[in-house]
């Protein structure tokens, strides 16, 4: 069996208040006071028209940013067969202590619906998946750091299996005021190619 060769074409970075594109600065706001309004900033410099966003947690619209981001200026389209890989520490838990308000607030009944929607972390795969028509596999795995190695093979085996021709994966994680968002695009077209080493040091810049 020949082993076919994928790579990294494209990948895009969000910490300290600042957005890397393939190892170049695309847009900071030092002034940002907080994450939703850095991610507001974000957005208005990108120019999105997309309602949607404005009624995401926080942790949503980091990853729908970095992957707006990410698909910017490329060449070809994401097409339907585009799966998505991602992970992080906190799980939803930023959120889950929103909605935990929310039940114990006095005045309300009933929990929130608008907060309770994003009490799991795949949500992000869905906003991601519905603004670009992806129709292919997603997972969402949760562990201590970012994991290279499950990351790289798990993507590996979609791609080789053809159960997607192209993936989208990295890790998205928030807790109370910290952030850290790394995803990667990676196909059979690019300069770096795709090993657990090239991921995990482009994660680290």
């Amino acid at each position: 069996m020949i082993k076919e060769n994928y790579y990294i074409s494209d990948y895009c970075t969000i910490r300290d208040r600042q957005v890397y594109r393939n190892g170049e600065l695309y847009y900071k706001n030092l002034e940002s006071v907080s994450i939703k309004s850095f991610a507001k900033e974000i957005y208005k410099y990108m120019e999105l028209s997309y309602p949607k966003f404005h009624k995401m947690d926080e942790l949503c619209k980091l990853g729908f940013l970095a992957s707006e981001v990410l698909l910017s200026q490329r060449e070809e389209d994401t097409s339907e067969n585009t799966a998505l890989v991602l992970s992080n520490k906190a799980s939803s838990l930023d959120t889950d202590r929103k909605h935990q308000e929310t039940i114990q607030h006095k005045d309300n009944f009933f929990p929130s619906p608008a907060v309770f929607v994003y009490t799991l972390p795949n949500i992000i795969m869905g906003e991601i998946s519905i603004r670009h028509k992806m129709k292919s596999e997603n997972a969402f795995f949760v562990s201590e750091n970012f994991d290279a190695n499950l990351i790289t093979n798990y993507t590996k085996i979609l791609m080789s299996t053809q159960k997607a021709n192209t993936v989208i994966c990295g890790w998205v994680d928030l807790d109370t005021n910290k952030y850290d968002v790394f995803l990667a695009f990676i196909s059979k077209k690019g300069k770096i190619k795709f090993t657990e080493s090239a991921l995990n040091n482009l994660y680290k810049k």
